[in-house]
Parts: structure tokens; C-alpha cells; sequence
């Protein structure tokens, strides 16, 4: 493993594992307050134990997602110090507001944790809810730091240096909306399903059966809505990246040849030495449709950009197609939880069902996430700054990966026993 692939892997793996534990830590406090709205108004018991159950859940995820965020900070700088002498400078201001977002966060977990019987109870319902607010606000301010990278505004490139920086045209870049819009479904769609999962499954063991029924349902209808709007968040999306990076474009569907009436190629594996795709089943025209809004118009191809400007080829597509084929099955899912949440039990199979979707959102957010950078390939900033230009010159950098590698598994067991512990006490109070 050379040292480009080593930095290029180490980011990677760093950013897969902290996405998981930021879309929990936008998404969870949500599910809490919910269930704690529920407790204010209603005084049932089991929605105040659900509430201190996902608290505690909260508090945990929070702080391992602090710790990798870190980590990541770091490593902008460590290892891509070429990216960082540019960039800096220009997507300030988005790091600088997640700072903010992130002590508003912490400040208001705080004020959750140590408010019980100590605030008005409404007030301590509010810290709450802003600790999903101040996270959901964190996540648009990182996303749009990375649209800037697909899309760089804000600055006039003159002989290698970025000259007449705007901050505030940088952060709002074109491609910011449809990506924050994009990741903040998919962390509600995967986190959703995940705990509508795990308390499917223990409602399928027995355990605790009426706060399983109640968080499954809280969980699950905040999955099933995310579920239901991010095809259209994804049509938005795949319209944007034909505007701004039509060779993304081209590489996702495999589309080497510009053309009209350009298919839309399900399955298929492009082979870039034939240029051409594999296999797959052709729809002639719905690439155009979908792109453009029209199927006569022309989709620009591979064949329009050197062959050292393309992006993987395979990882590329086949990412994108993992991502549709899971938020097909989990829009249909959450279709089918609309029908069936009103019954006073859910029928086993439909349990059984959560219980092998509980991953698939995430496996879905971590293939999208891929689609995103591996698609932007080999730029590191999009027409302007290229990946192997930006990493560092210091050598060694397989023993960075294989060190972070090693305490990133530490980190993700120890959380998982963590969280076990904490369901289990909870069942414990309620005979589960």
C-alpha cells in the first residue's frame, strides 16, 4: 500500500465509522424527545424509562462522535496539508459555525442530563430537543464544507492560489443544498430503521413488550417519513450532480459515450477497458429523464473527459446501485409501517422484516457517502486541486492507517458493549 492509498484509506475508514455516530447523534435525540413529549402529556411510566433509556444511549454516541469528529480534524491536517493551504482559508466559516453548533449541543446535553427535577419540566424537554437541533445544524455546516469541495465557489483561482475569497458564497455553494438535504434523510431513513430494528427484535424475544411496542413505533414513524422523501431528495440530487459534475454522472451510470435518449443502466458492471457496461438491464431514455427532465436530452459521457480524470469506475456504480436498491426497499418499508402502525400488534413477519433492514439505512448512507467522495476521484477539490497533490510528503503513512484502524475497532466494541449494558437495564426494570 503506497502512502496516497494509506492517507486516502485512513480518511476514509475514519469518515465511515464518525458518519454512523453523527447521524445517531442527530437523529436519536429526537426519538428522546419524542418519548419524552410523550411522557409529559400523557405520564405514562414507560415513556419516562424510554426517555432515560435513549438518554443514556444519547450521551454515549455523543461522546465517541466527539472523539472521531476530532480525529478527523486532525487528519485534514496531517494528512492532506495541500488541501488545507488552499482550502482553509475558503471553507472556514462552515468548520467554524459546526464549532458553534457543537458547544450549543454539548451545553445542551448537559442541561438534559443534569436537569431532571432541577428545571421546569418543559424547559428540560426543550434542552433536549435542542440537542437534536444543534447536531441536525452541525451536520448541514460539515456537509456544506464538503459541497464545496464538489462544487468550489467563492474565490477567483489565479496562478495556483485562491485570490478574492467570499466565505459566505463558499458555504452556500450550488451543491450544498442538495447534499445537506440529501444526508440529513438518510441519517433520519437509517437511524430510524435501526432502532425500529432492535426493539422489533426484542419485542420478537419478549422482552419488555409494551416500551418495545412504544419505541418501535416512535422510531419507526420518523424512519418511514425520511424513507418516503428521499427519492425525491435523490432525484434532486442526481439533477444537481448532471449540472455540476456530469464525469460523477457518467461514472455512476457507467455512461461512456455523450448521447441522447441515454438509458439508465440497472445492475451492469462498466468495463473502462471496452468502454462499455456488462451486463445490467437498459432503459433507453430514463438517464436523460431523470437528469435533464426530458428524455431526447443529451447526457454527457466519459468520453468527454481525459482517461486520468475518471473516477473508479466500479466502486463508483456499484455503490450507487446499492444505495437505490436499499432506499427502494426501505421507501416500501416505510410505506408498509404507515399501514400497519395503527394495529394494536405488529404481525411477526413484519418484525422479522425490521429485524434484517435494522443495518441496510446504514449500509445505504455509508454507499452514498462513497458514491460521493470515490465519485469526485482524483479530485480532491473538483477541477482545481488533485488528490495525490494534496497529501502529505511524510512517509509511513500504512502504520497511521493500521493504528487508527485498530483503535477505531476498540472504540466501536467498547461503545456496543456500552449500549447493550444500558438496554439491558432498562428491560430489567419492566420484567424483560
Amino acid at each position: 500500500m503506497d502512502d496516497l492509498l494509506a492517507a486516502r484509506a485512513t480518511m476514509g475508514f475514519s469518515l465511515g465509522f464518525h458518519i454512523v455516530f453523527a447521524a445517531v447523534g442527530m437523529t436519536m435525540p429526537f426519538l428522546m424527545s419524542a418519548a419524552h413529549y410523550r411522557y409529559l402529556t400523557r405520564r405514562d411510566p414507560v415513556y419516562l424509562e424510554l426517555t432515560r433509556m435513549w438518554m443514556k444511549g444519547v450521551a454515549i454516541l455523543f461522546a465517541v462522535g466527539a472523539v472521531s469528529g476530532t480525529v478527523l480534524s486532525f487528519e485534514l491536517g496531517l494528512l492532506w496539508p495541500g488541501f488545507m493551504r488552499h482550502a482553509g482559508a475558503i471553507i472556514g466559516m462552515p468548520f467554524s459555525w459546526e464549532g458553534t453548533a457543537f458547544f450549543l449541543e454539548a451545553i445542551a446535553i448537559g442541561l438534559f442530563l443534569y436537569g431532571w427535577k432541577r428545571m421546569p419540566p418543559w424547559w428540560h424537554w426543550f434542552a433536549g430537543l435542542m440537542v437534536g437541533v444543534s447536531g441536525f445544524a452541525s451536520g448541514i455546516f460539515v456537509v456544506a464544507a464538503n459541497a464545496w469541495m464538489n462544487s468550489p465557489t467563492g474565490f477567483d483561482w489565479v496562478d495556483g492560489a485562491a485570490l478574492n475569497v467570499d466565505p459566505v458564497a463558499a458555504m452556500f455553494n450550488r451543491a450544498w443544498l442538495h447534499q445537506s438535504l440529501h444526508m440529513q434523510l438518510a441519517a433520519l431513513q437509517a437511524v430510524g430503521f435501526a432502532v425500529g430494528g432492535i426493539h422489533a427484535w426484542l419485542l420478537l424475544r419478549g422482552r419488555a413488550p409494551d416500551l418495545n411496542r412504544k419505541a418501535l413505533k416512535i422510531a419507526m414513524l420518523l424512519g418511514a417519513i425520511a424513507s418516503l422523501l428521499q427519492p425525491f431528495a435523490g432525484h434532486f440530487a442526481g439533477e444537481r450532480v448532471a449540472a455540476l459534475q456530469p464525469a460523477k454522472l457518467a461514472a455512476i451510470e457507467g455512461h461512456f459515450t455523450t448521447s441522447t435518449w441515454a438509458p439508465l443502466t440497472l445492475g451492469g458492471i462498466p468495463d473502462a477497458e471496452a468502454r462499455e457496461m456488462k451486463g445490467g438491464w437498459k432503459i433507453p431514455g430514463l438517464l436523460s429523464l431523470l437528469a435533464h427532465r426530458d428524455p431526447r436530452a443529451e447526457v454527457i459521457g466519459l468520453d468527454r473527459f481525459p482517461r486520468d480524470e475518471w473516477p473508479p469506475l466500479v466502486v463508483t456504480h456499484v455503490a450507487f446501485q446499492i444505495m437505490v436498491a436499499i432506499g427502494s426497499l426501505l421507501a416500501l418499508l416505510g410505506a408498509c409501517h404507515l399501514w400497519l402502525r395503527r394495529r394494536a400488534a405488529f404481525p411477526r413477519w413484519y418484525l422479522w422484516t425490521l429485524v434484517g433492514a435494522a443495518p441496510l439505512g446504514l449500509i445505504a448512507m455509508e454507499a452514498g457517502w462513497v458514491v460521493t467522495e470515490v465519485g469526485r476521484q482524483p479530485w480532491i477539490i473538483y477541477g482545481i486541486l488533485k488528490t495525490k497533490d494534496a497529501v502529505t510528503p511524510v512517509p509511513g503513512m500504512v502504520y497511521h492507517f493500521w493504528l487508527f484502524l485498530i483503535l477505531y475497532l476498540g472504540l466501536a466494541a467498547a461503545t456496543a458493549w456500552l449500549l447493550h449494558r444500558q438496554i439491558r437495564a432498562a428491560h430489567s426494570k419492566f420484567g424483560g
